[in-house]
């Protein structure tokens, strides 16, 4: 029967466009076929629109804003308005949030931007888009990943959810962070991290003994012993400590940057709700934490960054913070069942590690003091007893598409062809792995941080297939990048750009009735120019000079 359907509507689609997923790619991108004049449809697993960026990470990591063009600007530009006016300040003044954060005002009067936000006006941007556009979405949908992809030769046809529901269209858009739709559509993929000979990179690859930031142990005044008592291998090693062989430097592996979910966080008593001790709750888990405050360590509140209304993005910051280091390396390619499993595993363990510095007598007095002023909060996640509903899958699968983003690129060794937008984050990977050292003590490994030189530009082919796999599908999440490359590009502002941009490259392949590796790049660069996207960008010398003495003084104080 699905068959007799799916035949029937290789004629007749449903919809000229149809983006799998909710994120903030997902919303752009659909947003972009509409504007286009065409029919288009929001399908996927998410209760909530936004993905990360409504989900907790409302400290936007950016880079260069002026490359931060398009539809994801207009996003910032509506959360500047809504905090322009007073009534967006209920738990605080609005002169006194001030103007601080990533490099440039909070708040951008005069480029009417505001890049520092609350979860829920993230949200509220993300459903005004659609509302306003009119456009459908259809939530709690999930991929049949076994067999809900139905092709005709290399065109995708319909997808079909766990439900039954079937969606045909014209092209398709994977926006998803998982990647999900692209490999049930047969497309190439990468999971872990390529060994630097693959693509020529330095910083791709196992990376013992690289410590970049302050996320390590070797941070800290004194070793810490990985073993149950210390210095005794014959104890038994720690729990969240690998006793695996972390590998051959440079070499690849299947192993993935740890996840966390973004906690928004306050302080505000009549907004608080307290830290409670988790179901499962284990104070074994955290005996590494213990020792790291024995050995000295201060900086438990380092990345509890201010948002407005008194409340936190608050991130990974430490050697032995809320990234679940080690604990996520199946989750691209685990089931449904399986991934849920993982996303509990996450939450309890960060549940459990503000409950440990809250209550437990080997955190010293004051910082169990001041995590104690600390809790949920009651507005924001209502649906969730103030829990985020997004983790933060930093990397899952990433296409081997017609064009591969690496560090080279990135760092201006090599041109990029076609771009359709631009980053400029810090190549920043977050630790992967968790081992002894031929020493015997424990280490993190993975957490990389180099800086790219400033704004750079992202390949068309990056966000097609391989021709011959899928002819109108287009990837603006999980694109084609190595490991190190994609730890700039993952930012959310990009994704935002290359929905955008991966939405006119569809629309222009319907009109041409040709596959997306085909669509003419001066005719979809004359598009992305006229609705407002960055495709390339000089700075004026002295701003460079300025940005580069700005990066030495924080290397200093590292």
């Amino acid at each position: 029967m699905l068959v007799i359907i799916a035949a029937v509507r290789v004629r007749a689609a449903d919809y000229d466009v149809v983006v799998y997923g909710g994120t903030a790619a997902g919303v752009t991108a659909a947003m972009q076929a509409k504007a286009m004049g065409k029919s288009v449809i929001i399908v996927g697993p998410d209760k909530h629109l936004g993905g990360l960026t409504a989900g907790g990470l409302g400290w936007t990591d950016t880079g260069n804003k002026a490359v931060i063009g398009g539809l994801a600007r207009e996003f910032y530009h509506r959360v500047w308005r809504h905090y322009d006016g007073a009534d967006a300040w209920r738990w605080q003044k609005k002169s006194e949030y001030g103007n601080t954060g990533q490099g440039t005002p909070a708040i951008d009067g005069v480029q009417r931007t505001m890049w520092i936000f609350e979860p829920s006006v993230a949200e509220k941007v993300f459903e005004d888009f659609v509302r306003e556009n009119k456009i459908t979405v259809i939530r709690d949908e999930w991929l049949d990943r076994a067999k809900g992809v139905k092709k005709d030769g290399a065109r995708i046809v319909a997808i079909t959810m766990l439900s039954g529901k079937t969606y045909a269209g014209k092209m398709f858009i994977d926006a998803t962070y998982e990647g999900d739709l692209m490999a049930a559509a047969g497309v190439r993929y990468h999971v872990g991290r390529e060994a630097n000979a693959v693509y020529g990179e330095e910083h791709n690859g196992v990376q013992t003994g690289v410590l970049h930031h302050r996320h390590h142990f070797g941070y800290l005044k004194e070793k810490i012993s990985p073993y149950v008592v210390p210095g005794d291998p014959k104890s038994g090693v720690l729990p969240r400590v690998s006793a695996a062989d972390p590998g051959k430097f440079g070499e690849g592996d299947t192993k993935v940057q740890a996840y966390c979910y973004r906690m928004c966080l306050t302080d505000v008593p009549d907004n608080r709700i307290p830290f409670v001790r988790p179901a499962g709750y284990d104070p074994k888990q955290y005996e590494l934490l213990a020792r790291i405050y024995a050995a000295g360590w201060t900086e438990t509140f380092g990345k509890f960054d201010p948002i407005p209304n008194h409340k936190t993005d608050t991130n990974n910051h430490g050697p032995f913070s809320t990234d679940n280091i080690g604990m996520n390396y199946d989750y691209p390619e685990a089931n449904y069942e399986r991934r849920k499993q993982i996303l509990k595993e996450h939450e309890t363990y960060q549940k459990g590690w503000l409950y440990f510095i809250t209550t437990d007598p080997r955190v010293p007095a004051d910082v169990r003091a001041k995590m104690s002023t600390w809790g949920l909060p009651k507005d924001e996640f209502k649906d969730n007893g103030g829990w985020s509903h997004q983790i933060y899958v930093r990397e899952a699968r990433r296409m081997i598409g017609a064009y591969v983003m690496t560090e080279n690129e990135l760092r201006k060794k090599k041109p990029t062809p076609e771009s359709v937008g631009m980053g400029s984050y810090t190549i920043d990977s977050h630790n992967t792995q968790r081992y002894i050292t031929p020493e015997g003590t424990v280490q993190n490994e993975g957490d990389i941080g180099v800086s790219a030189g400033g704004p750079y530009e992202i390949a068309y082919g990056s966000l097609v297939p391989k021709r011959g796999q899928a002819e109108n599908l287009l990837v603006p999440v999980c694109l084609s990048s190595s490991h190190i490359a994609f730890g700039s590009i993952r930012m959310e502002p990009v994704f935002m750009i290359l929905g955008q941009s991966a939405a006119t490259a569809a629309v222009l392949a319907i009109d041409a009735k040709i596959a997306v590796q085909d669509v003419p790049y001066a005719q979809l660069r004359e598009r992305l120019l006229k609705d407002g996207q960055i495709l390339s960008y000089k700075a004026e010398p002295a701003a460079e000079a300025g940005a580069e003495n700005t990066k030495k003084k924080k290397k200093k104080s590292e």
